[in-house]
């Protein structure tokens, strides 16, 4: 079913099912406090008191809550907010809340207050539950929130994290979004396969894995990459997907072959 941009406060999109569990999006936050650590303690200029906005928490606000004790370990005193579009969870969030953490009701129009601006936008498995005709007015929805220079990451994860992916998009002075990356992780646990990879894409991704799309090739040369590199694995799992990813770089694509990223089992994949 899809969804209207609108100018009122009435929250735009739909209800998701709101199910996680405990820890699912932590790989996720480790990512973004190795990724970019002065996103989350600069507070020069409009990034002072800015936000951290978890977009659609699910039926309790664990995620909001884990998410503040990793990222204040960082900056004590980032503002964090936690949205979501069933009015229920809101209320059952609000014991939770305190002077830096909040919860409110809304959707991709984001439901700030008078002065507040958004340094990061983190949402994870919102997107999937929506048509991909959805995706790109969600994103416009959501651009003017987010500070230039300030940053989204939006993609979906296995129902206890193990596996994820997601668009990296990065706030611009217009108001629109540059996209920066598409990010895969893994913590090895599952060994590694490239094909998982397929089912977890971001929305704008997932039904276009066919032959004549650019991230159907990406995908065939990562398997052919992987494939190619077997040999690497008597090393260990780690071993191997980072010797893969060399390869896949070798073949053109602009892959990050940095230690910390490819030992912990993160590909980023630079758009």
């Amino acid at each position: 079913m899809p969804y209207l941009r609108s100018s009122s406060k009435k929250p735009v999109g739909l209800p998701t099912r709101g199910k996680t569990a405990s820890n699912r999006l932590r790989r996720v936050d480790n990512f973004v406090l190795l990724y970019e650590p002065s996103l989350l303690t600069r507070t020069d200029g409009l990034f002072a008191d800015s936000l951290f906005v978890d977009l659609g928490y699910g039926f309790d606000p664990r995620t909001t809550l884990e998410s503040a004790s990793r990222f204040r370990k960082a900056n004590p005193n980032l503002p964090i907010l936690g949205v979501e579009i069933d009015k229920d969870r809101v209320e059952a969030a609000q014991p939770f809340a305190d002077e830096r953490t909040f919860f409110r009701l809304g959707g991709f129009n984001l439901p700030l207050q008078a002065g507040e601006r958004v340094r990061l936008i983190r949402a994870f498995n919102v997107l999937r539950q929506y048509e991909e005709q959805d995706f790109a007015p969600a994103y416009e929805t959501l651009a003017p929130y987010v500070l230039p220079g300030g940053l989204m990451i939006e993609g979906t994860s296995t129902p206890f994290g193990q596996l994820w992916s997601a668009n990296l998009a990065r706030g611009t002075e217009a108001g629109t979004w540059d996209f920066e990356a598409l990010v895969f992780s893994t913590n090895f646990r599952t060994g590694f396969n490239v094909e998982e990879f397929q089912t977890i894409l971001p929305k704008n991704h997932i039904h276009h894995v066919v032959a004549g799309e650019p991230i159907h090739a990406f995908f065939e040369a990562w398997k052919r990459a992987a494939a190619e590199n077997i040999g690497a694995k008597v090393y260990g799992v780690r071993q191997w997907f980072s010797a893969a990813a060399e390869s896949l770089s070798a073949r053109g694509y602009k892959i990050d072959l940095h230690r910390k990223w490819l030992s912990k089992g993160w590909l980023i994949w630079y758009l």
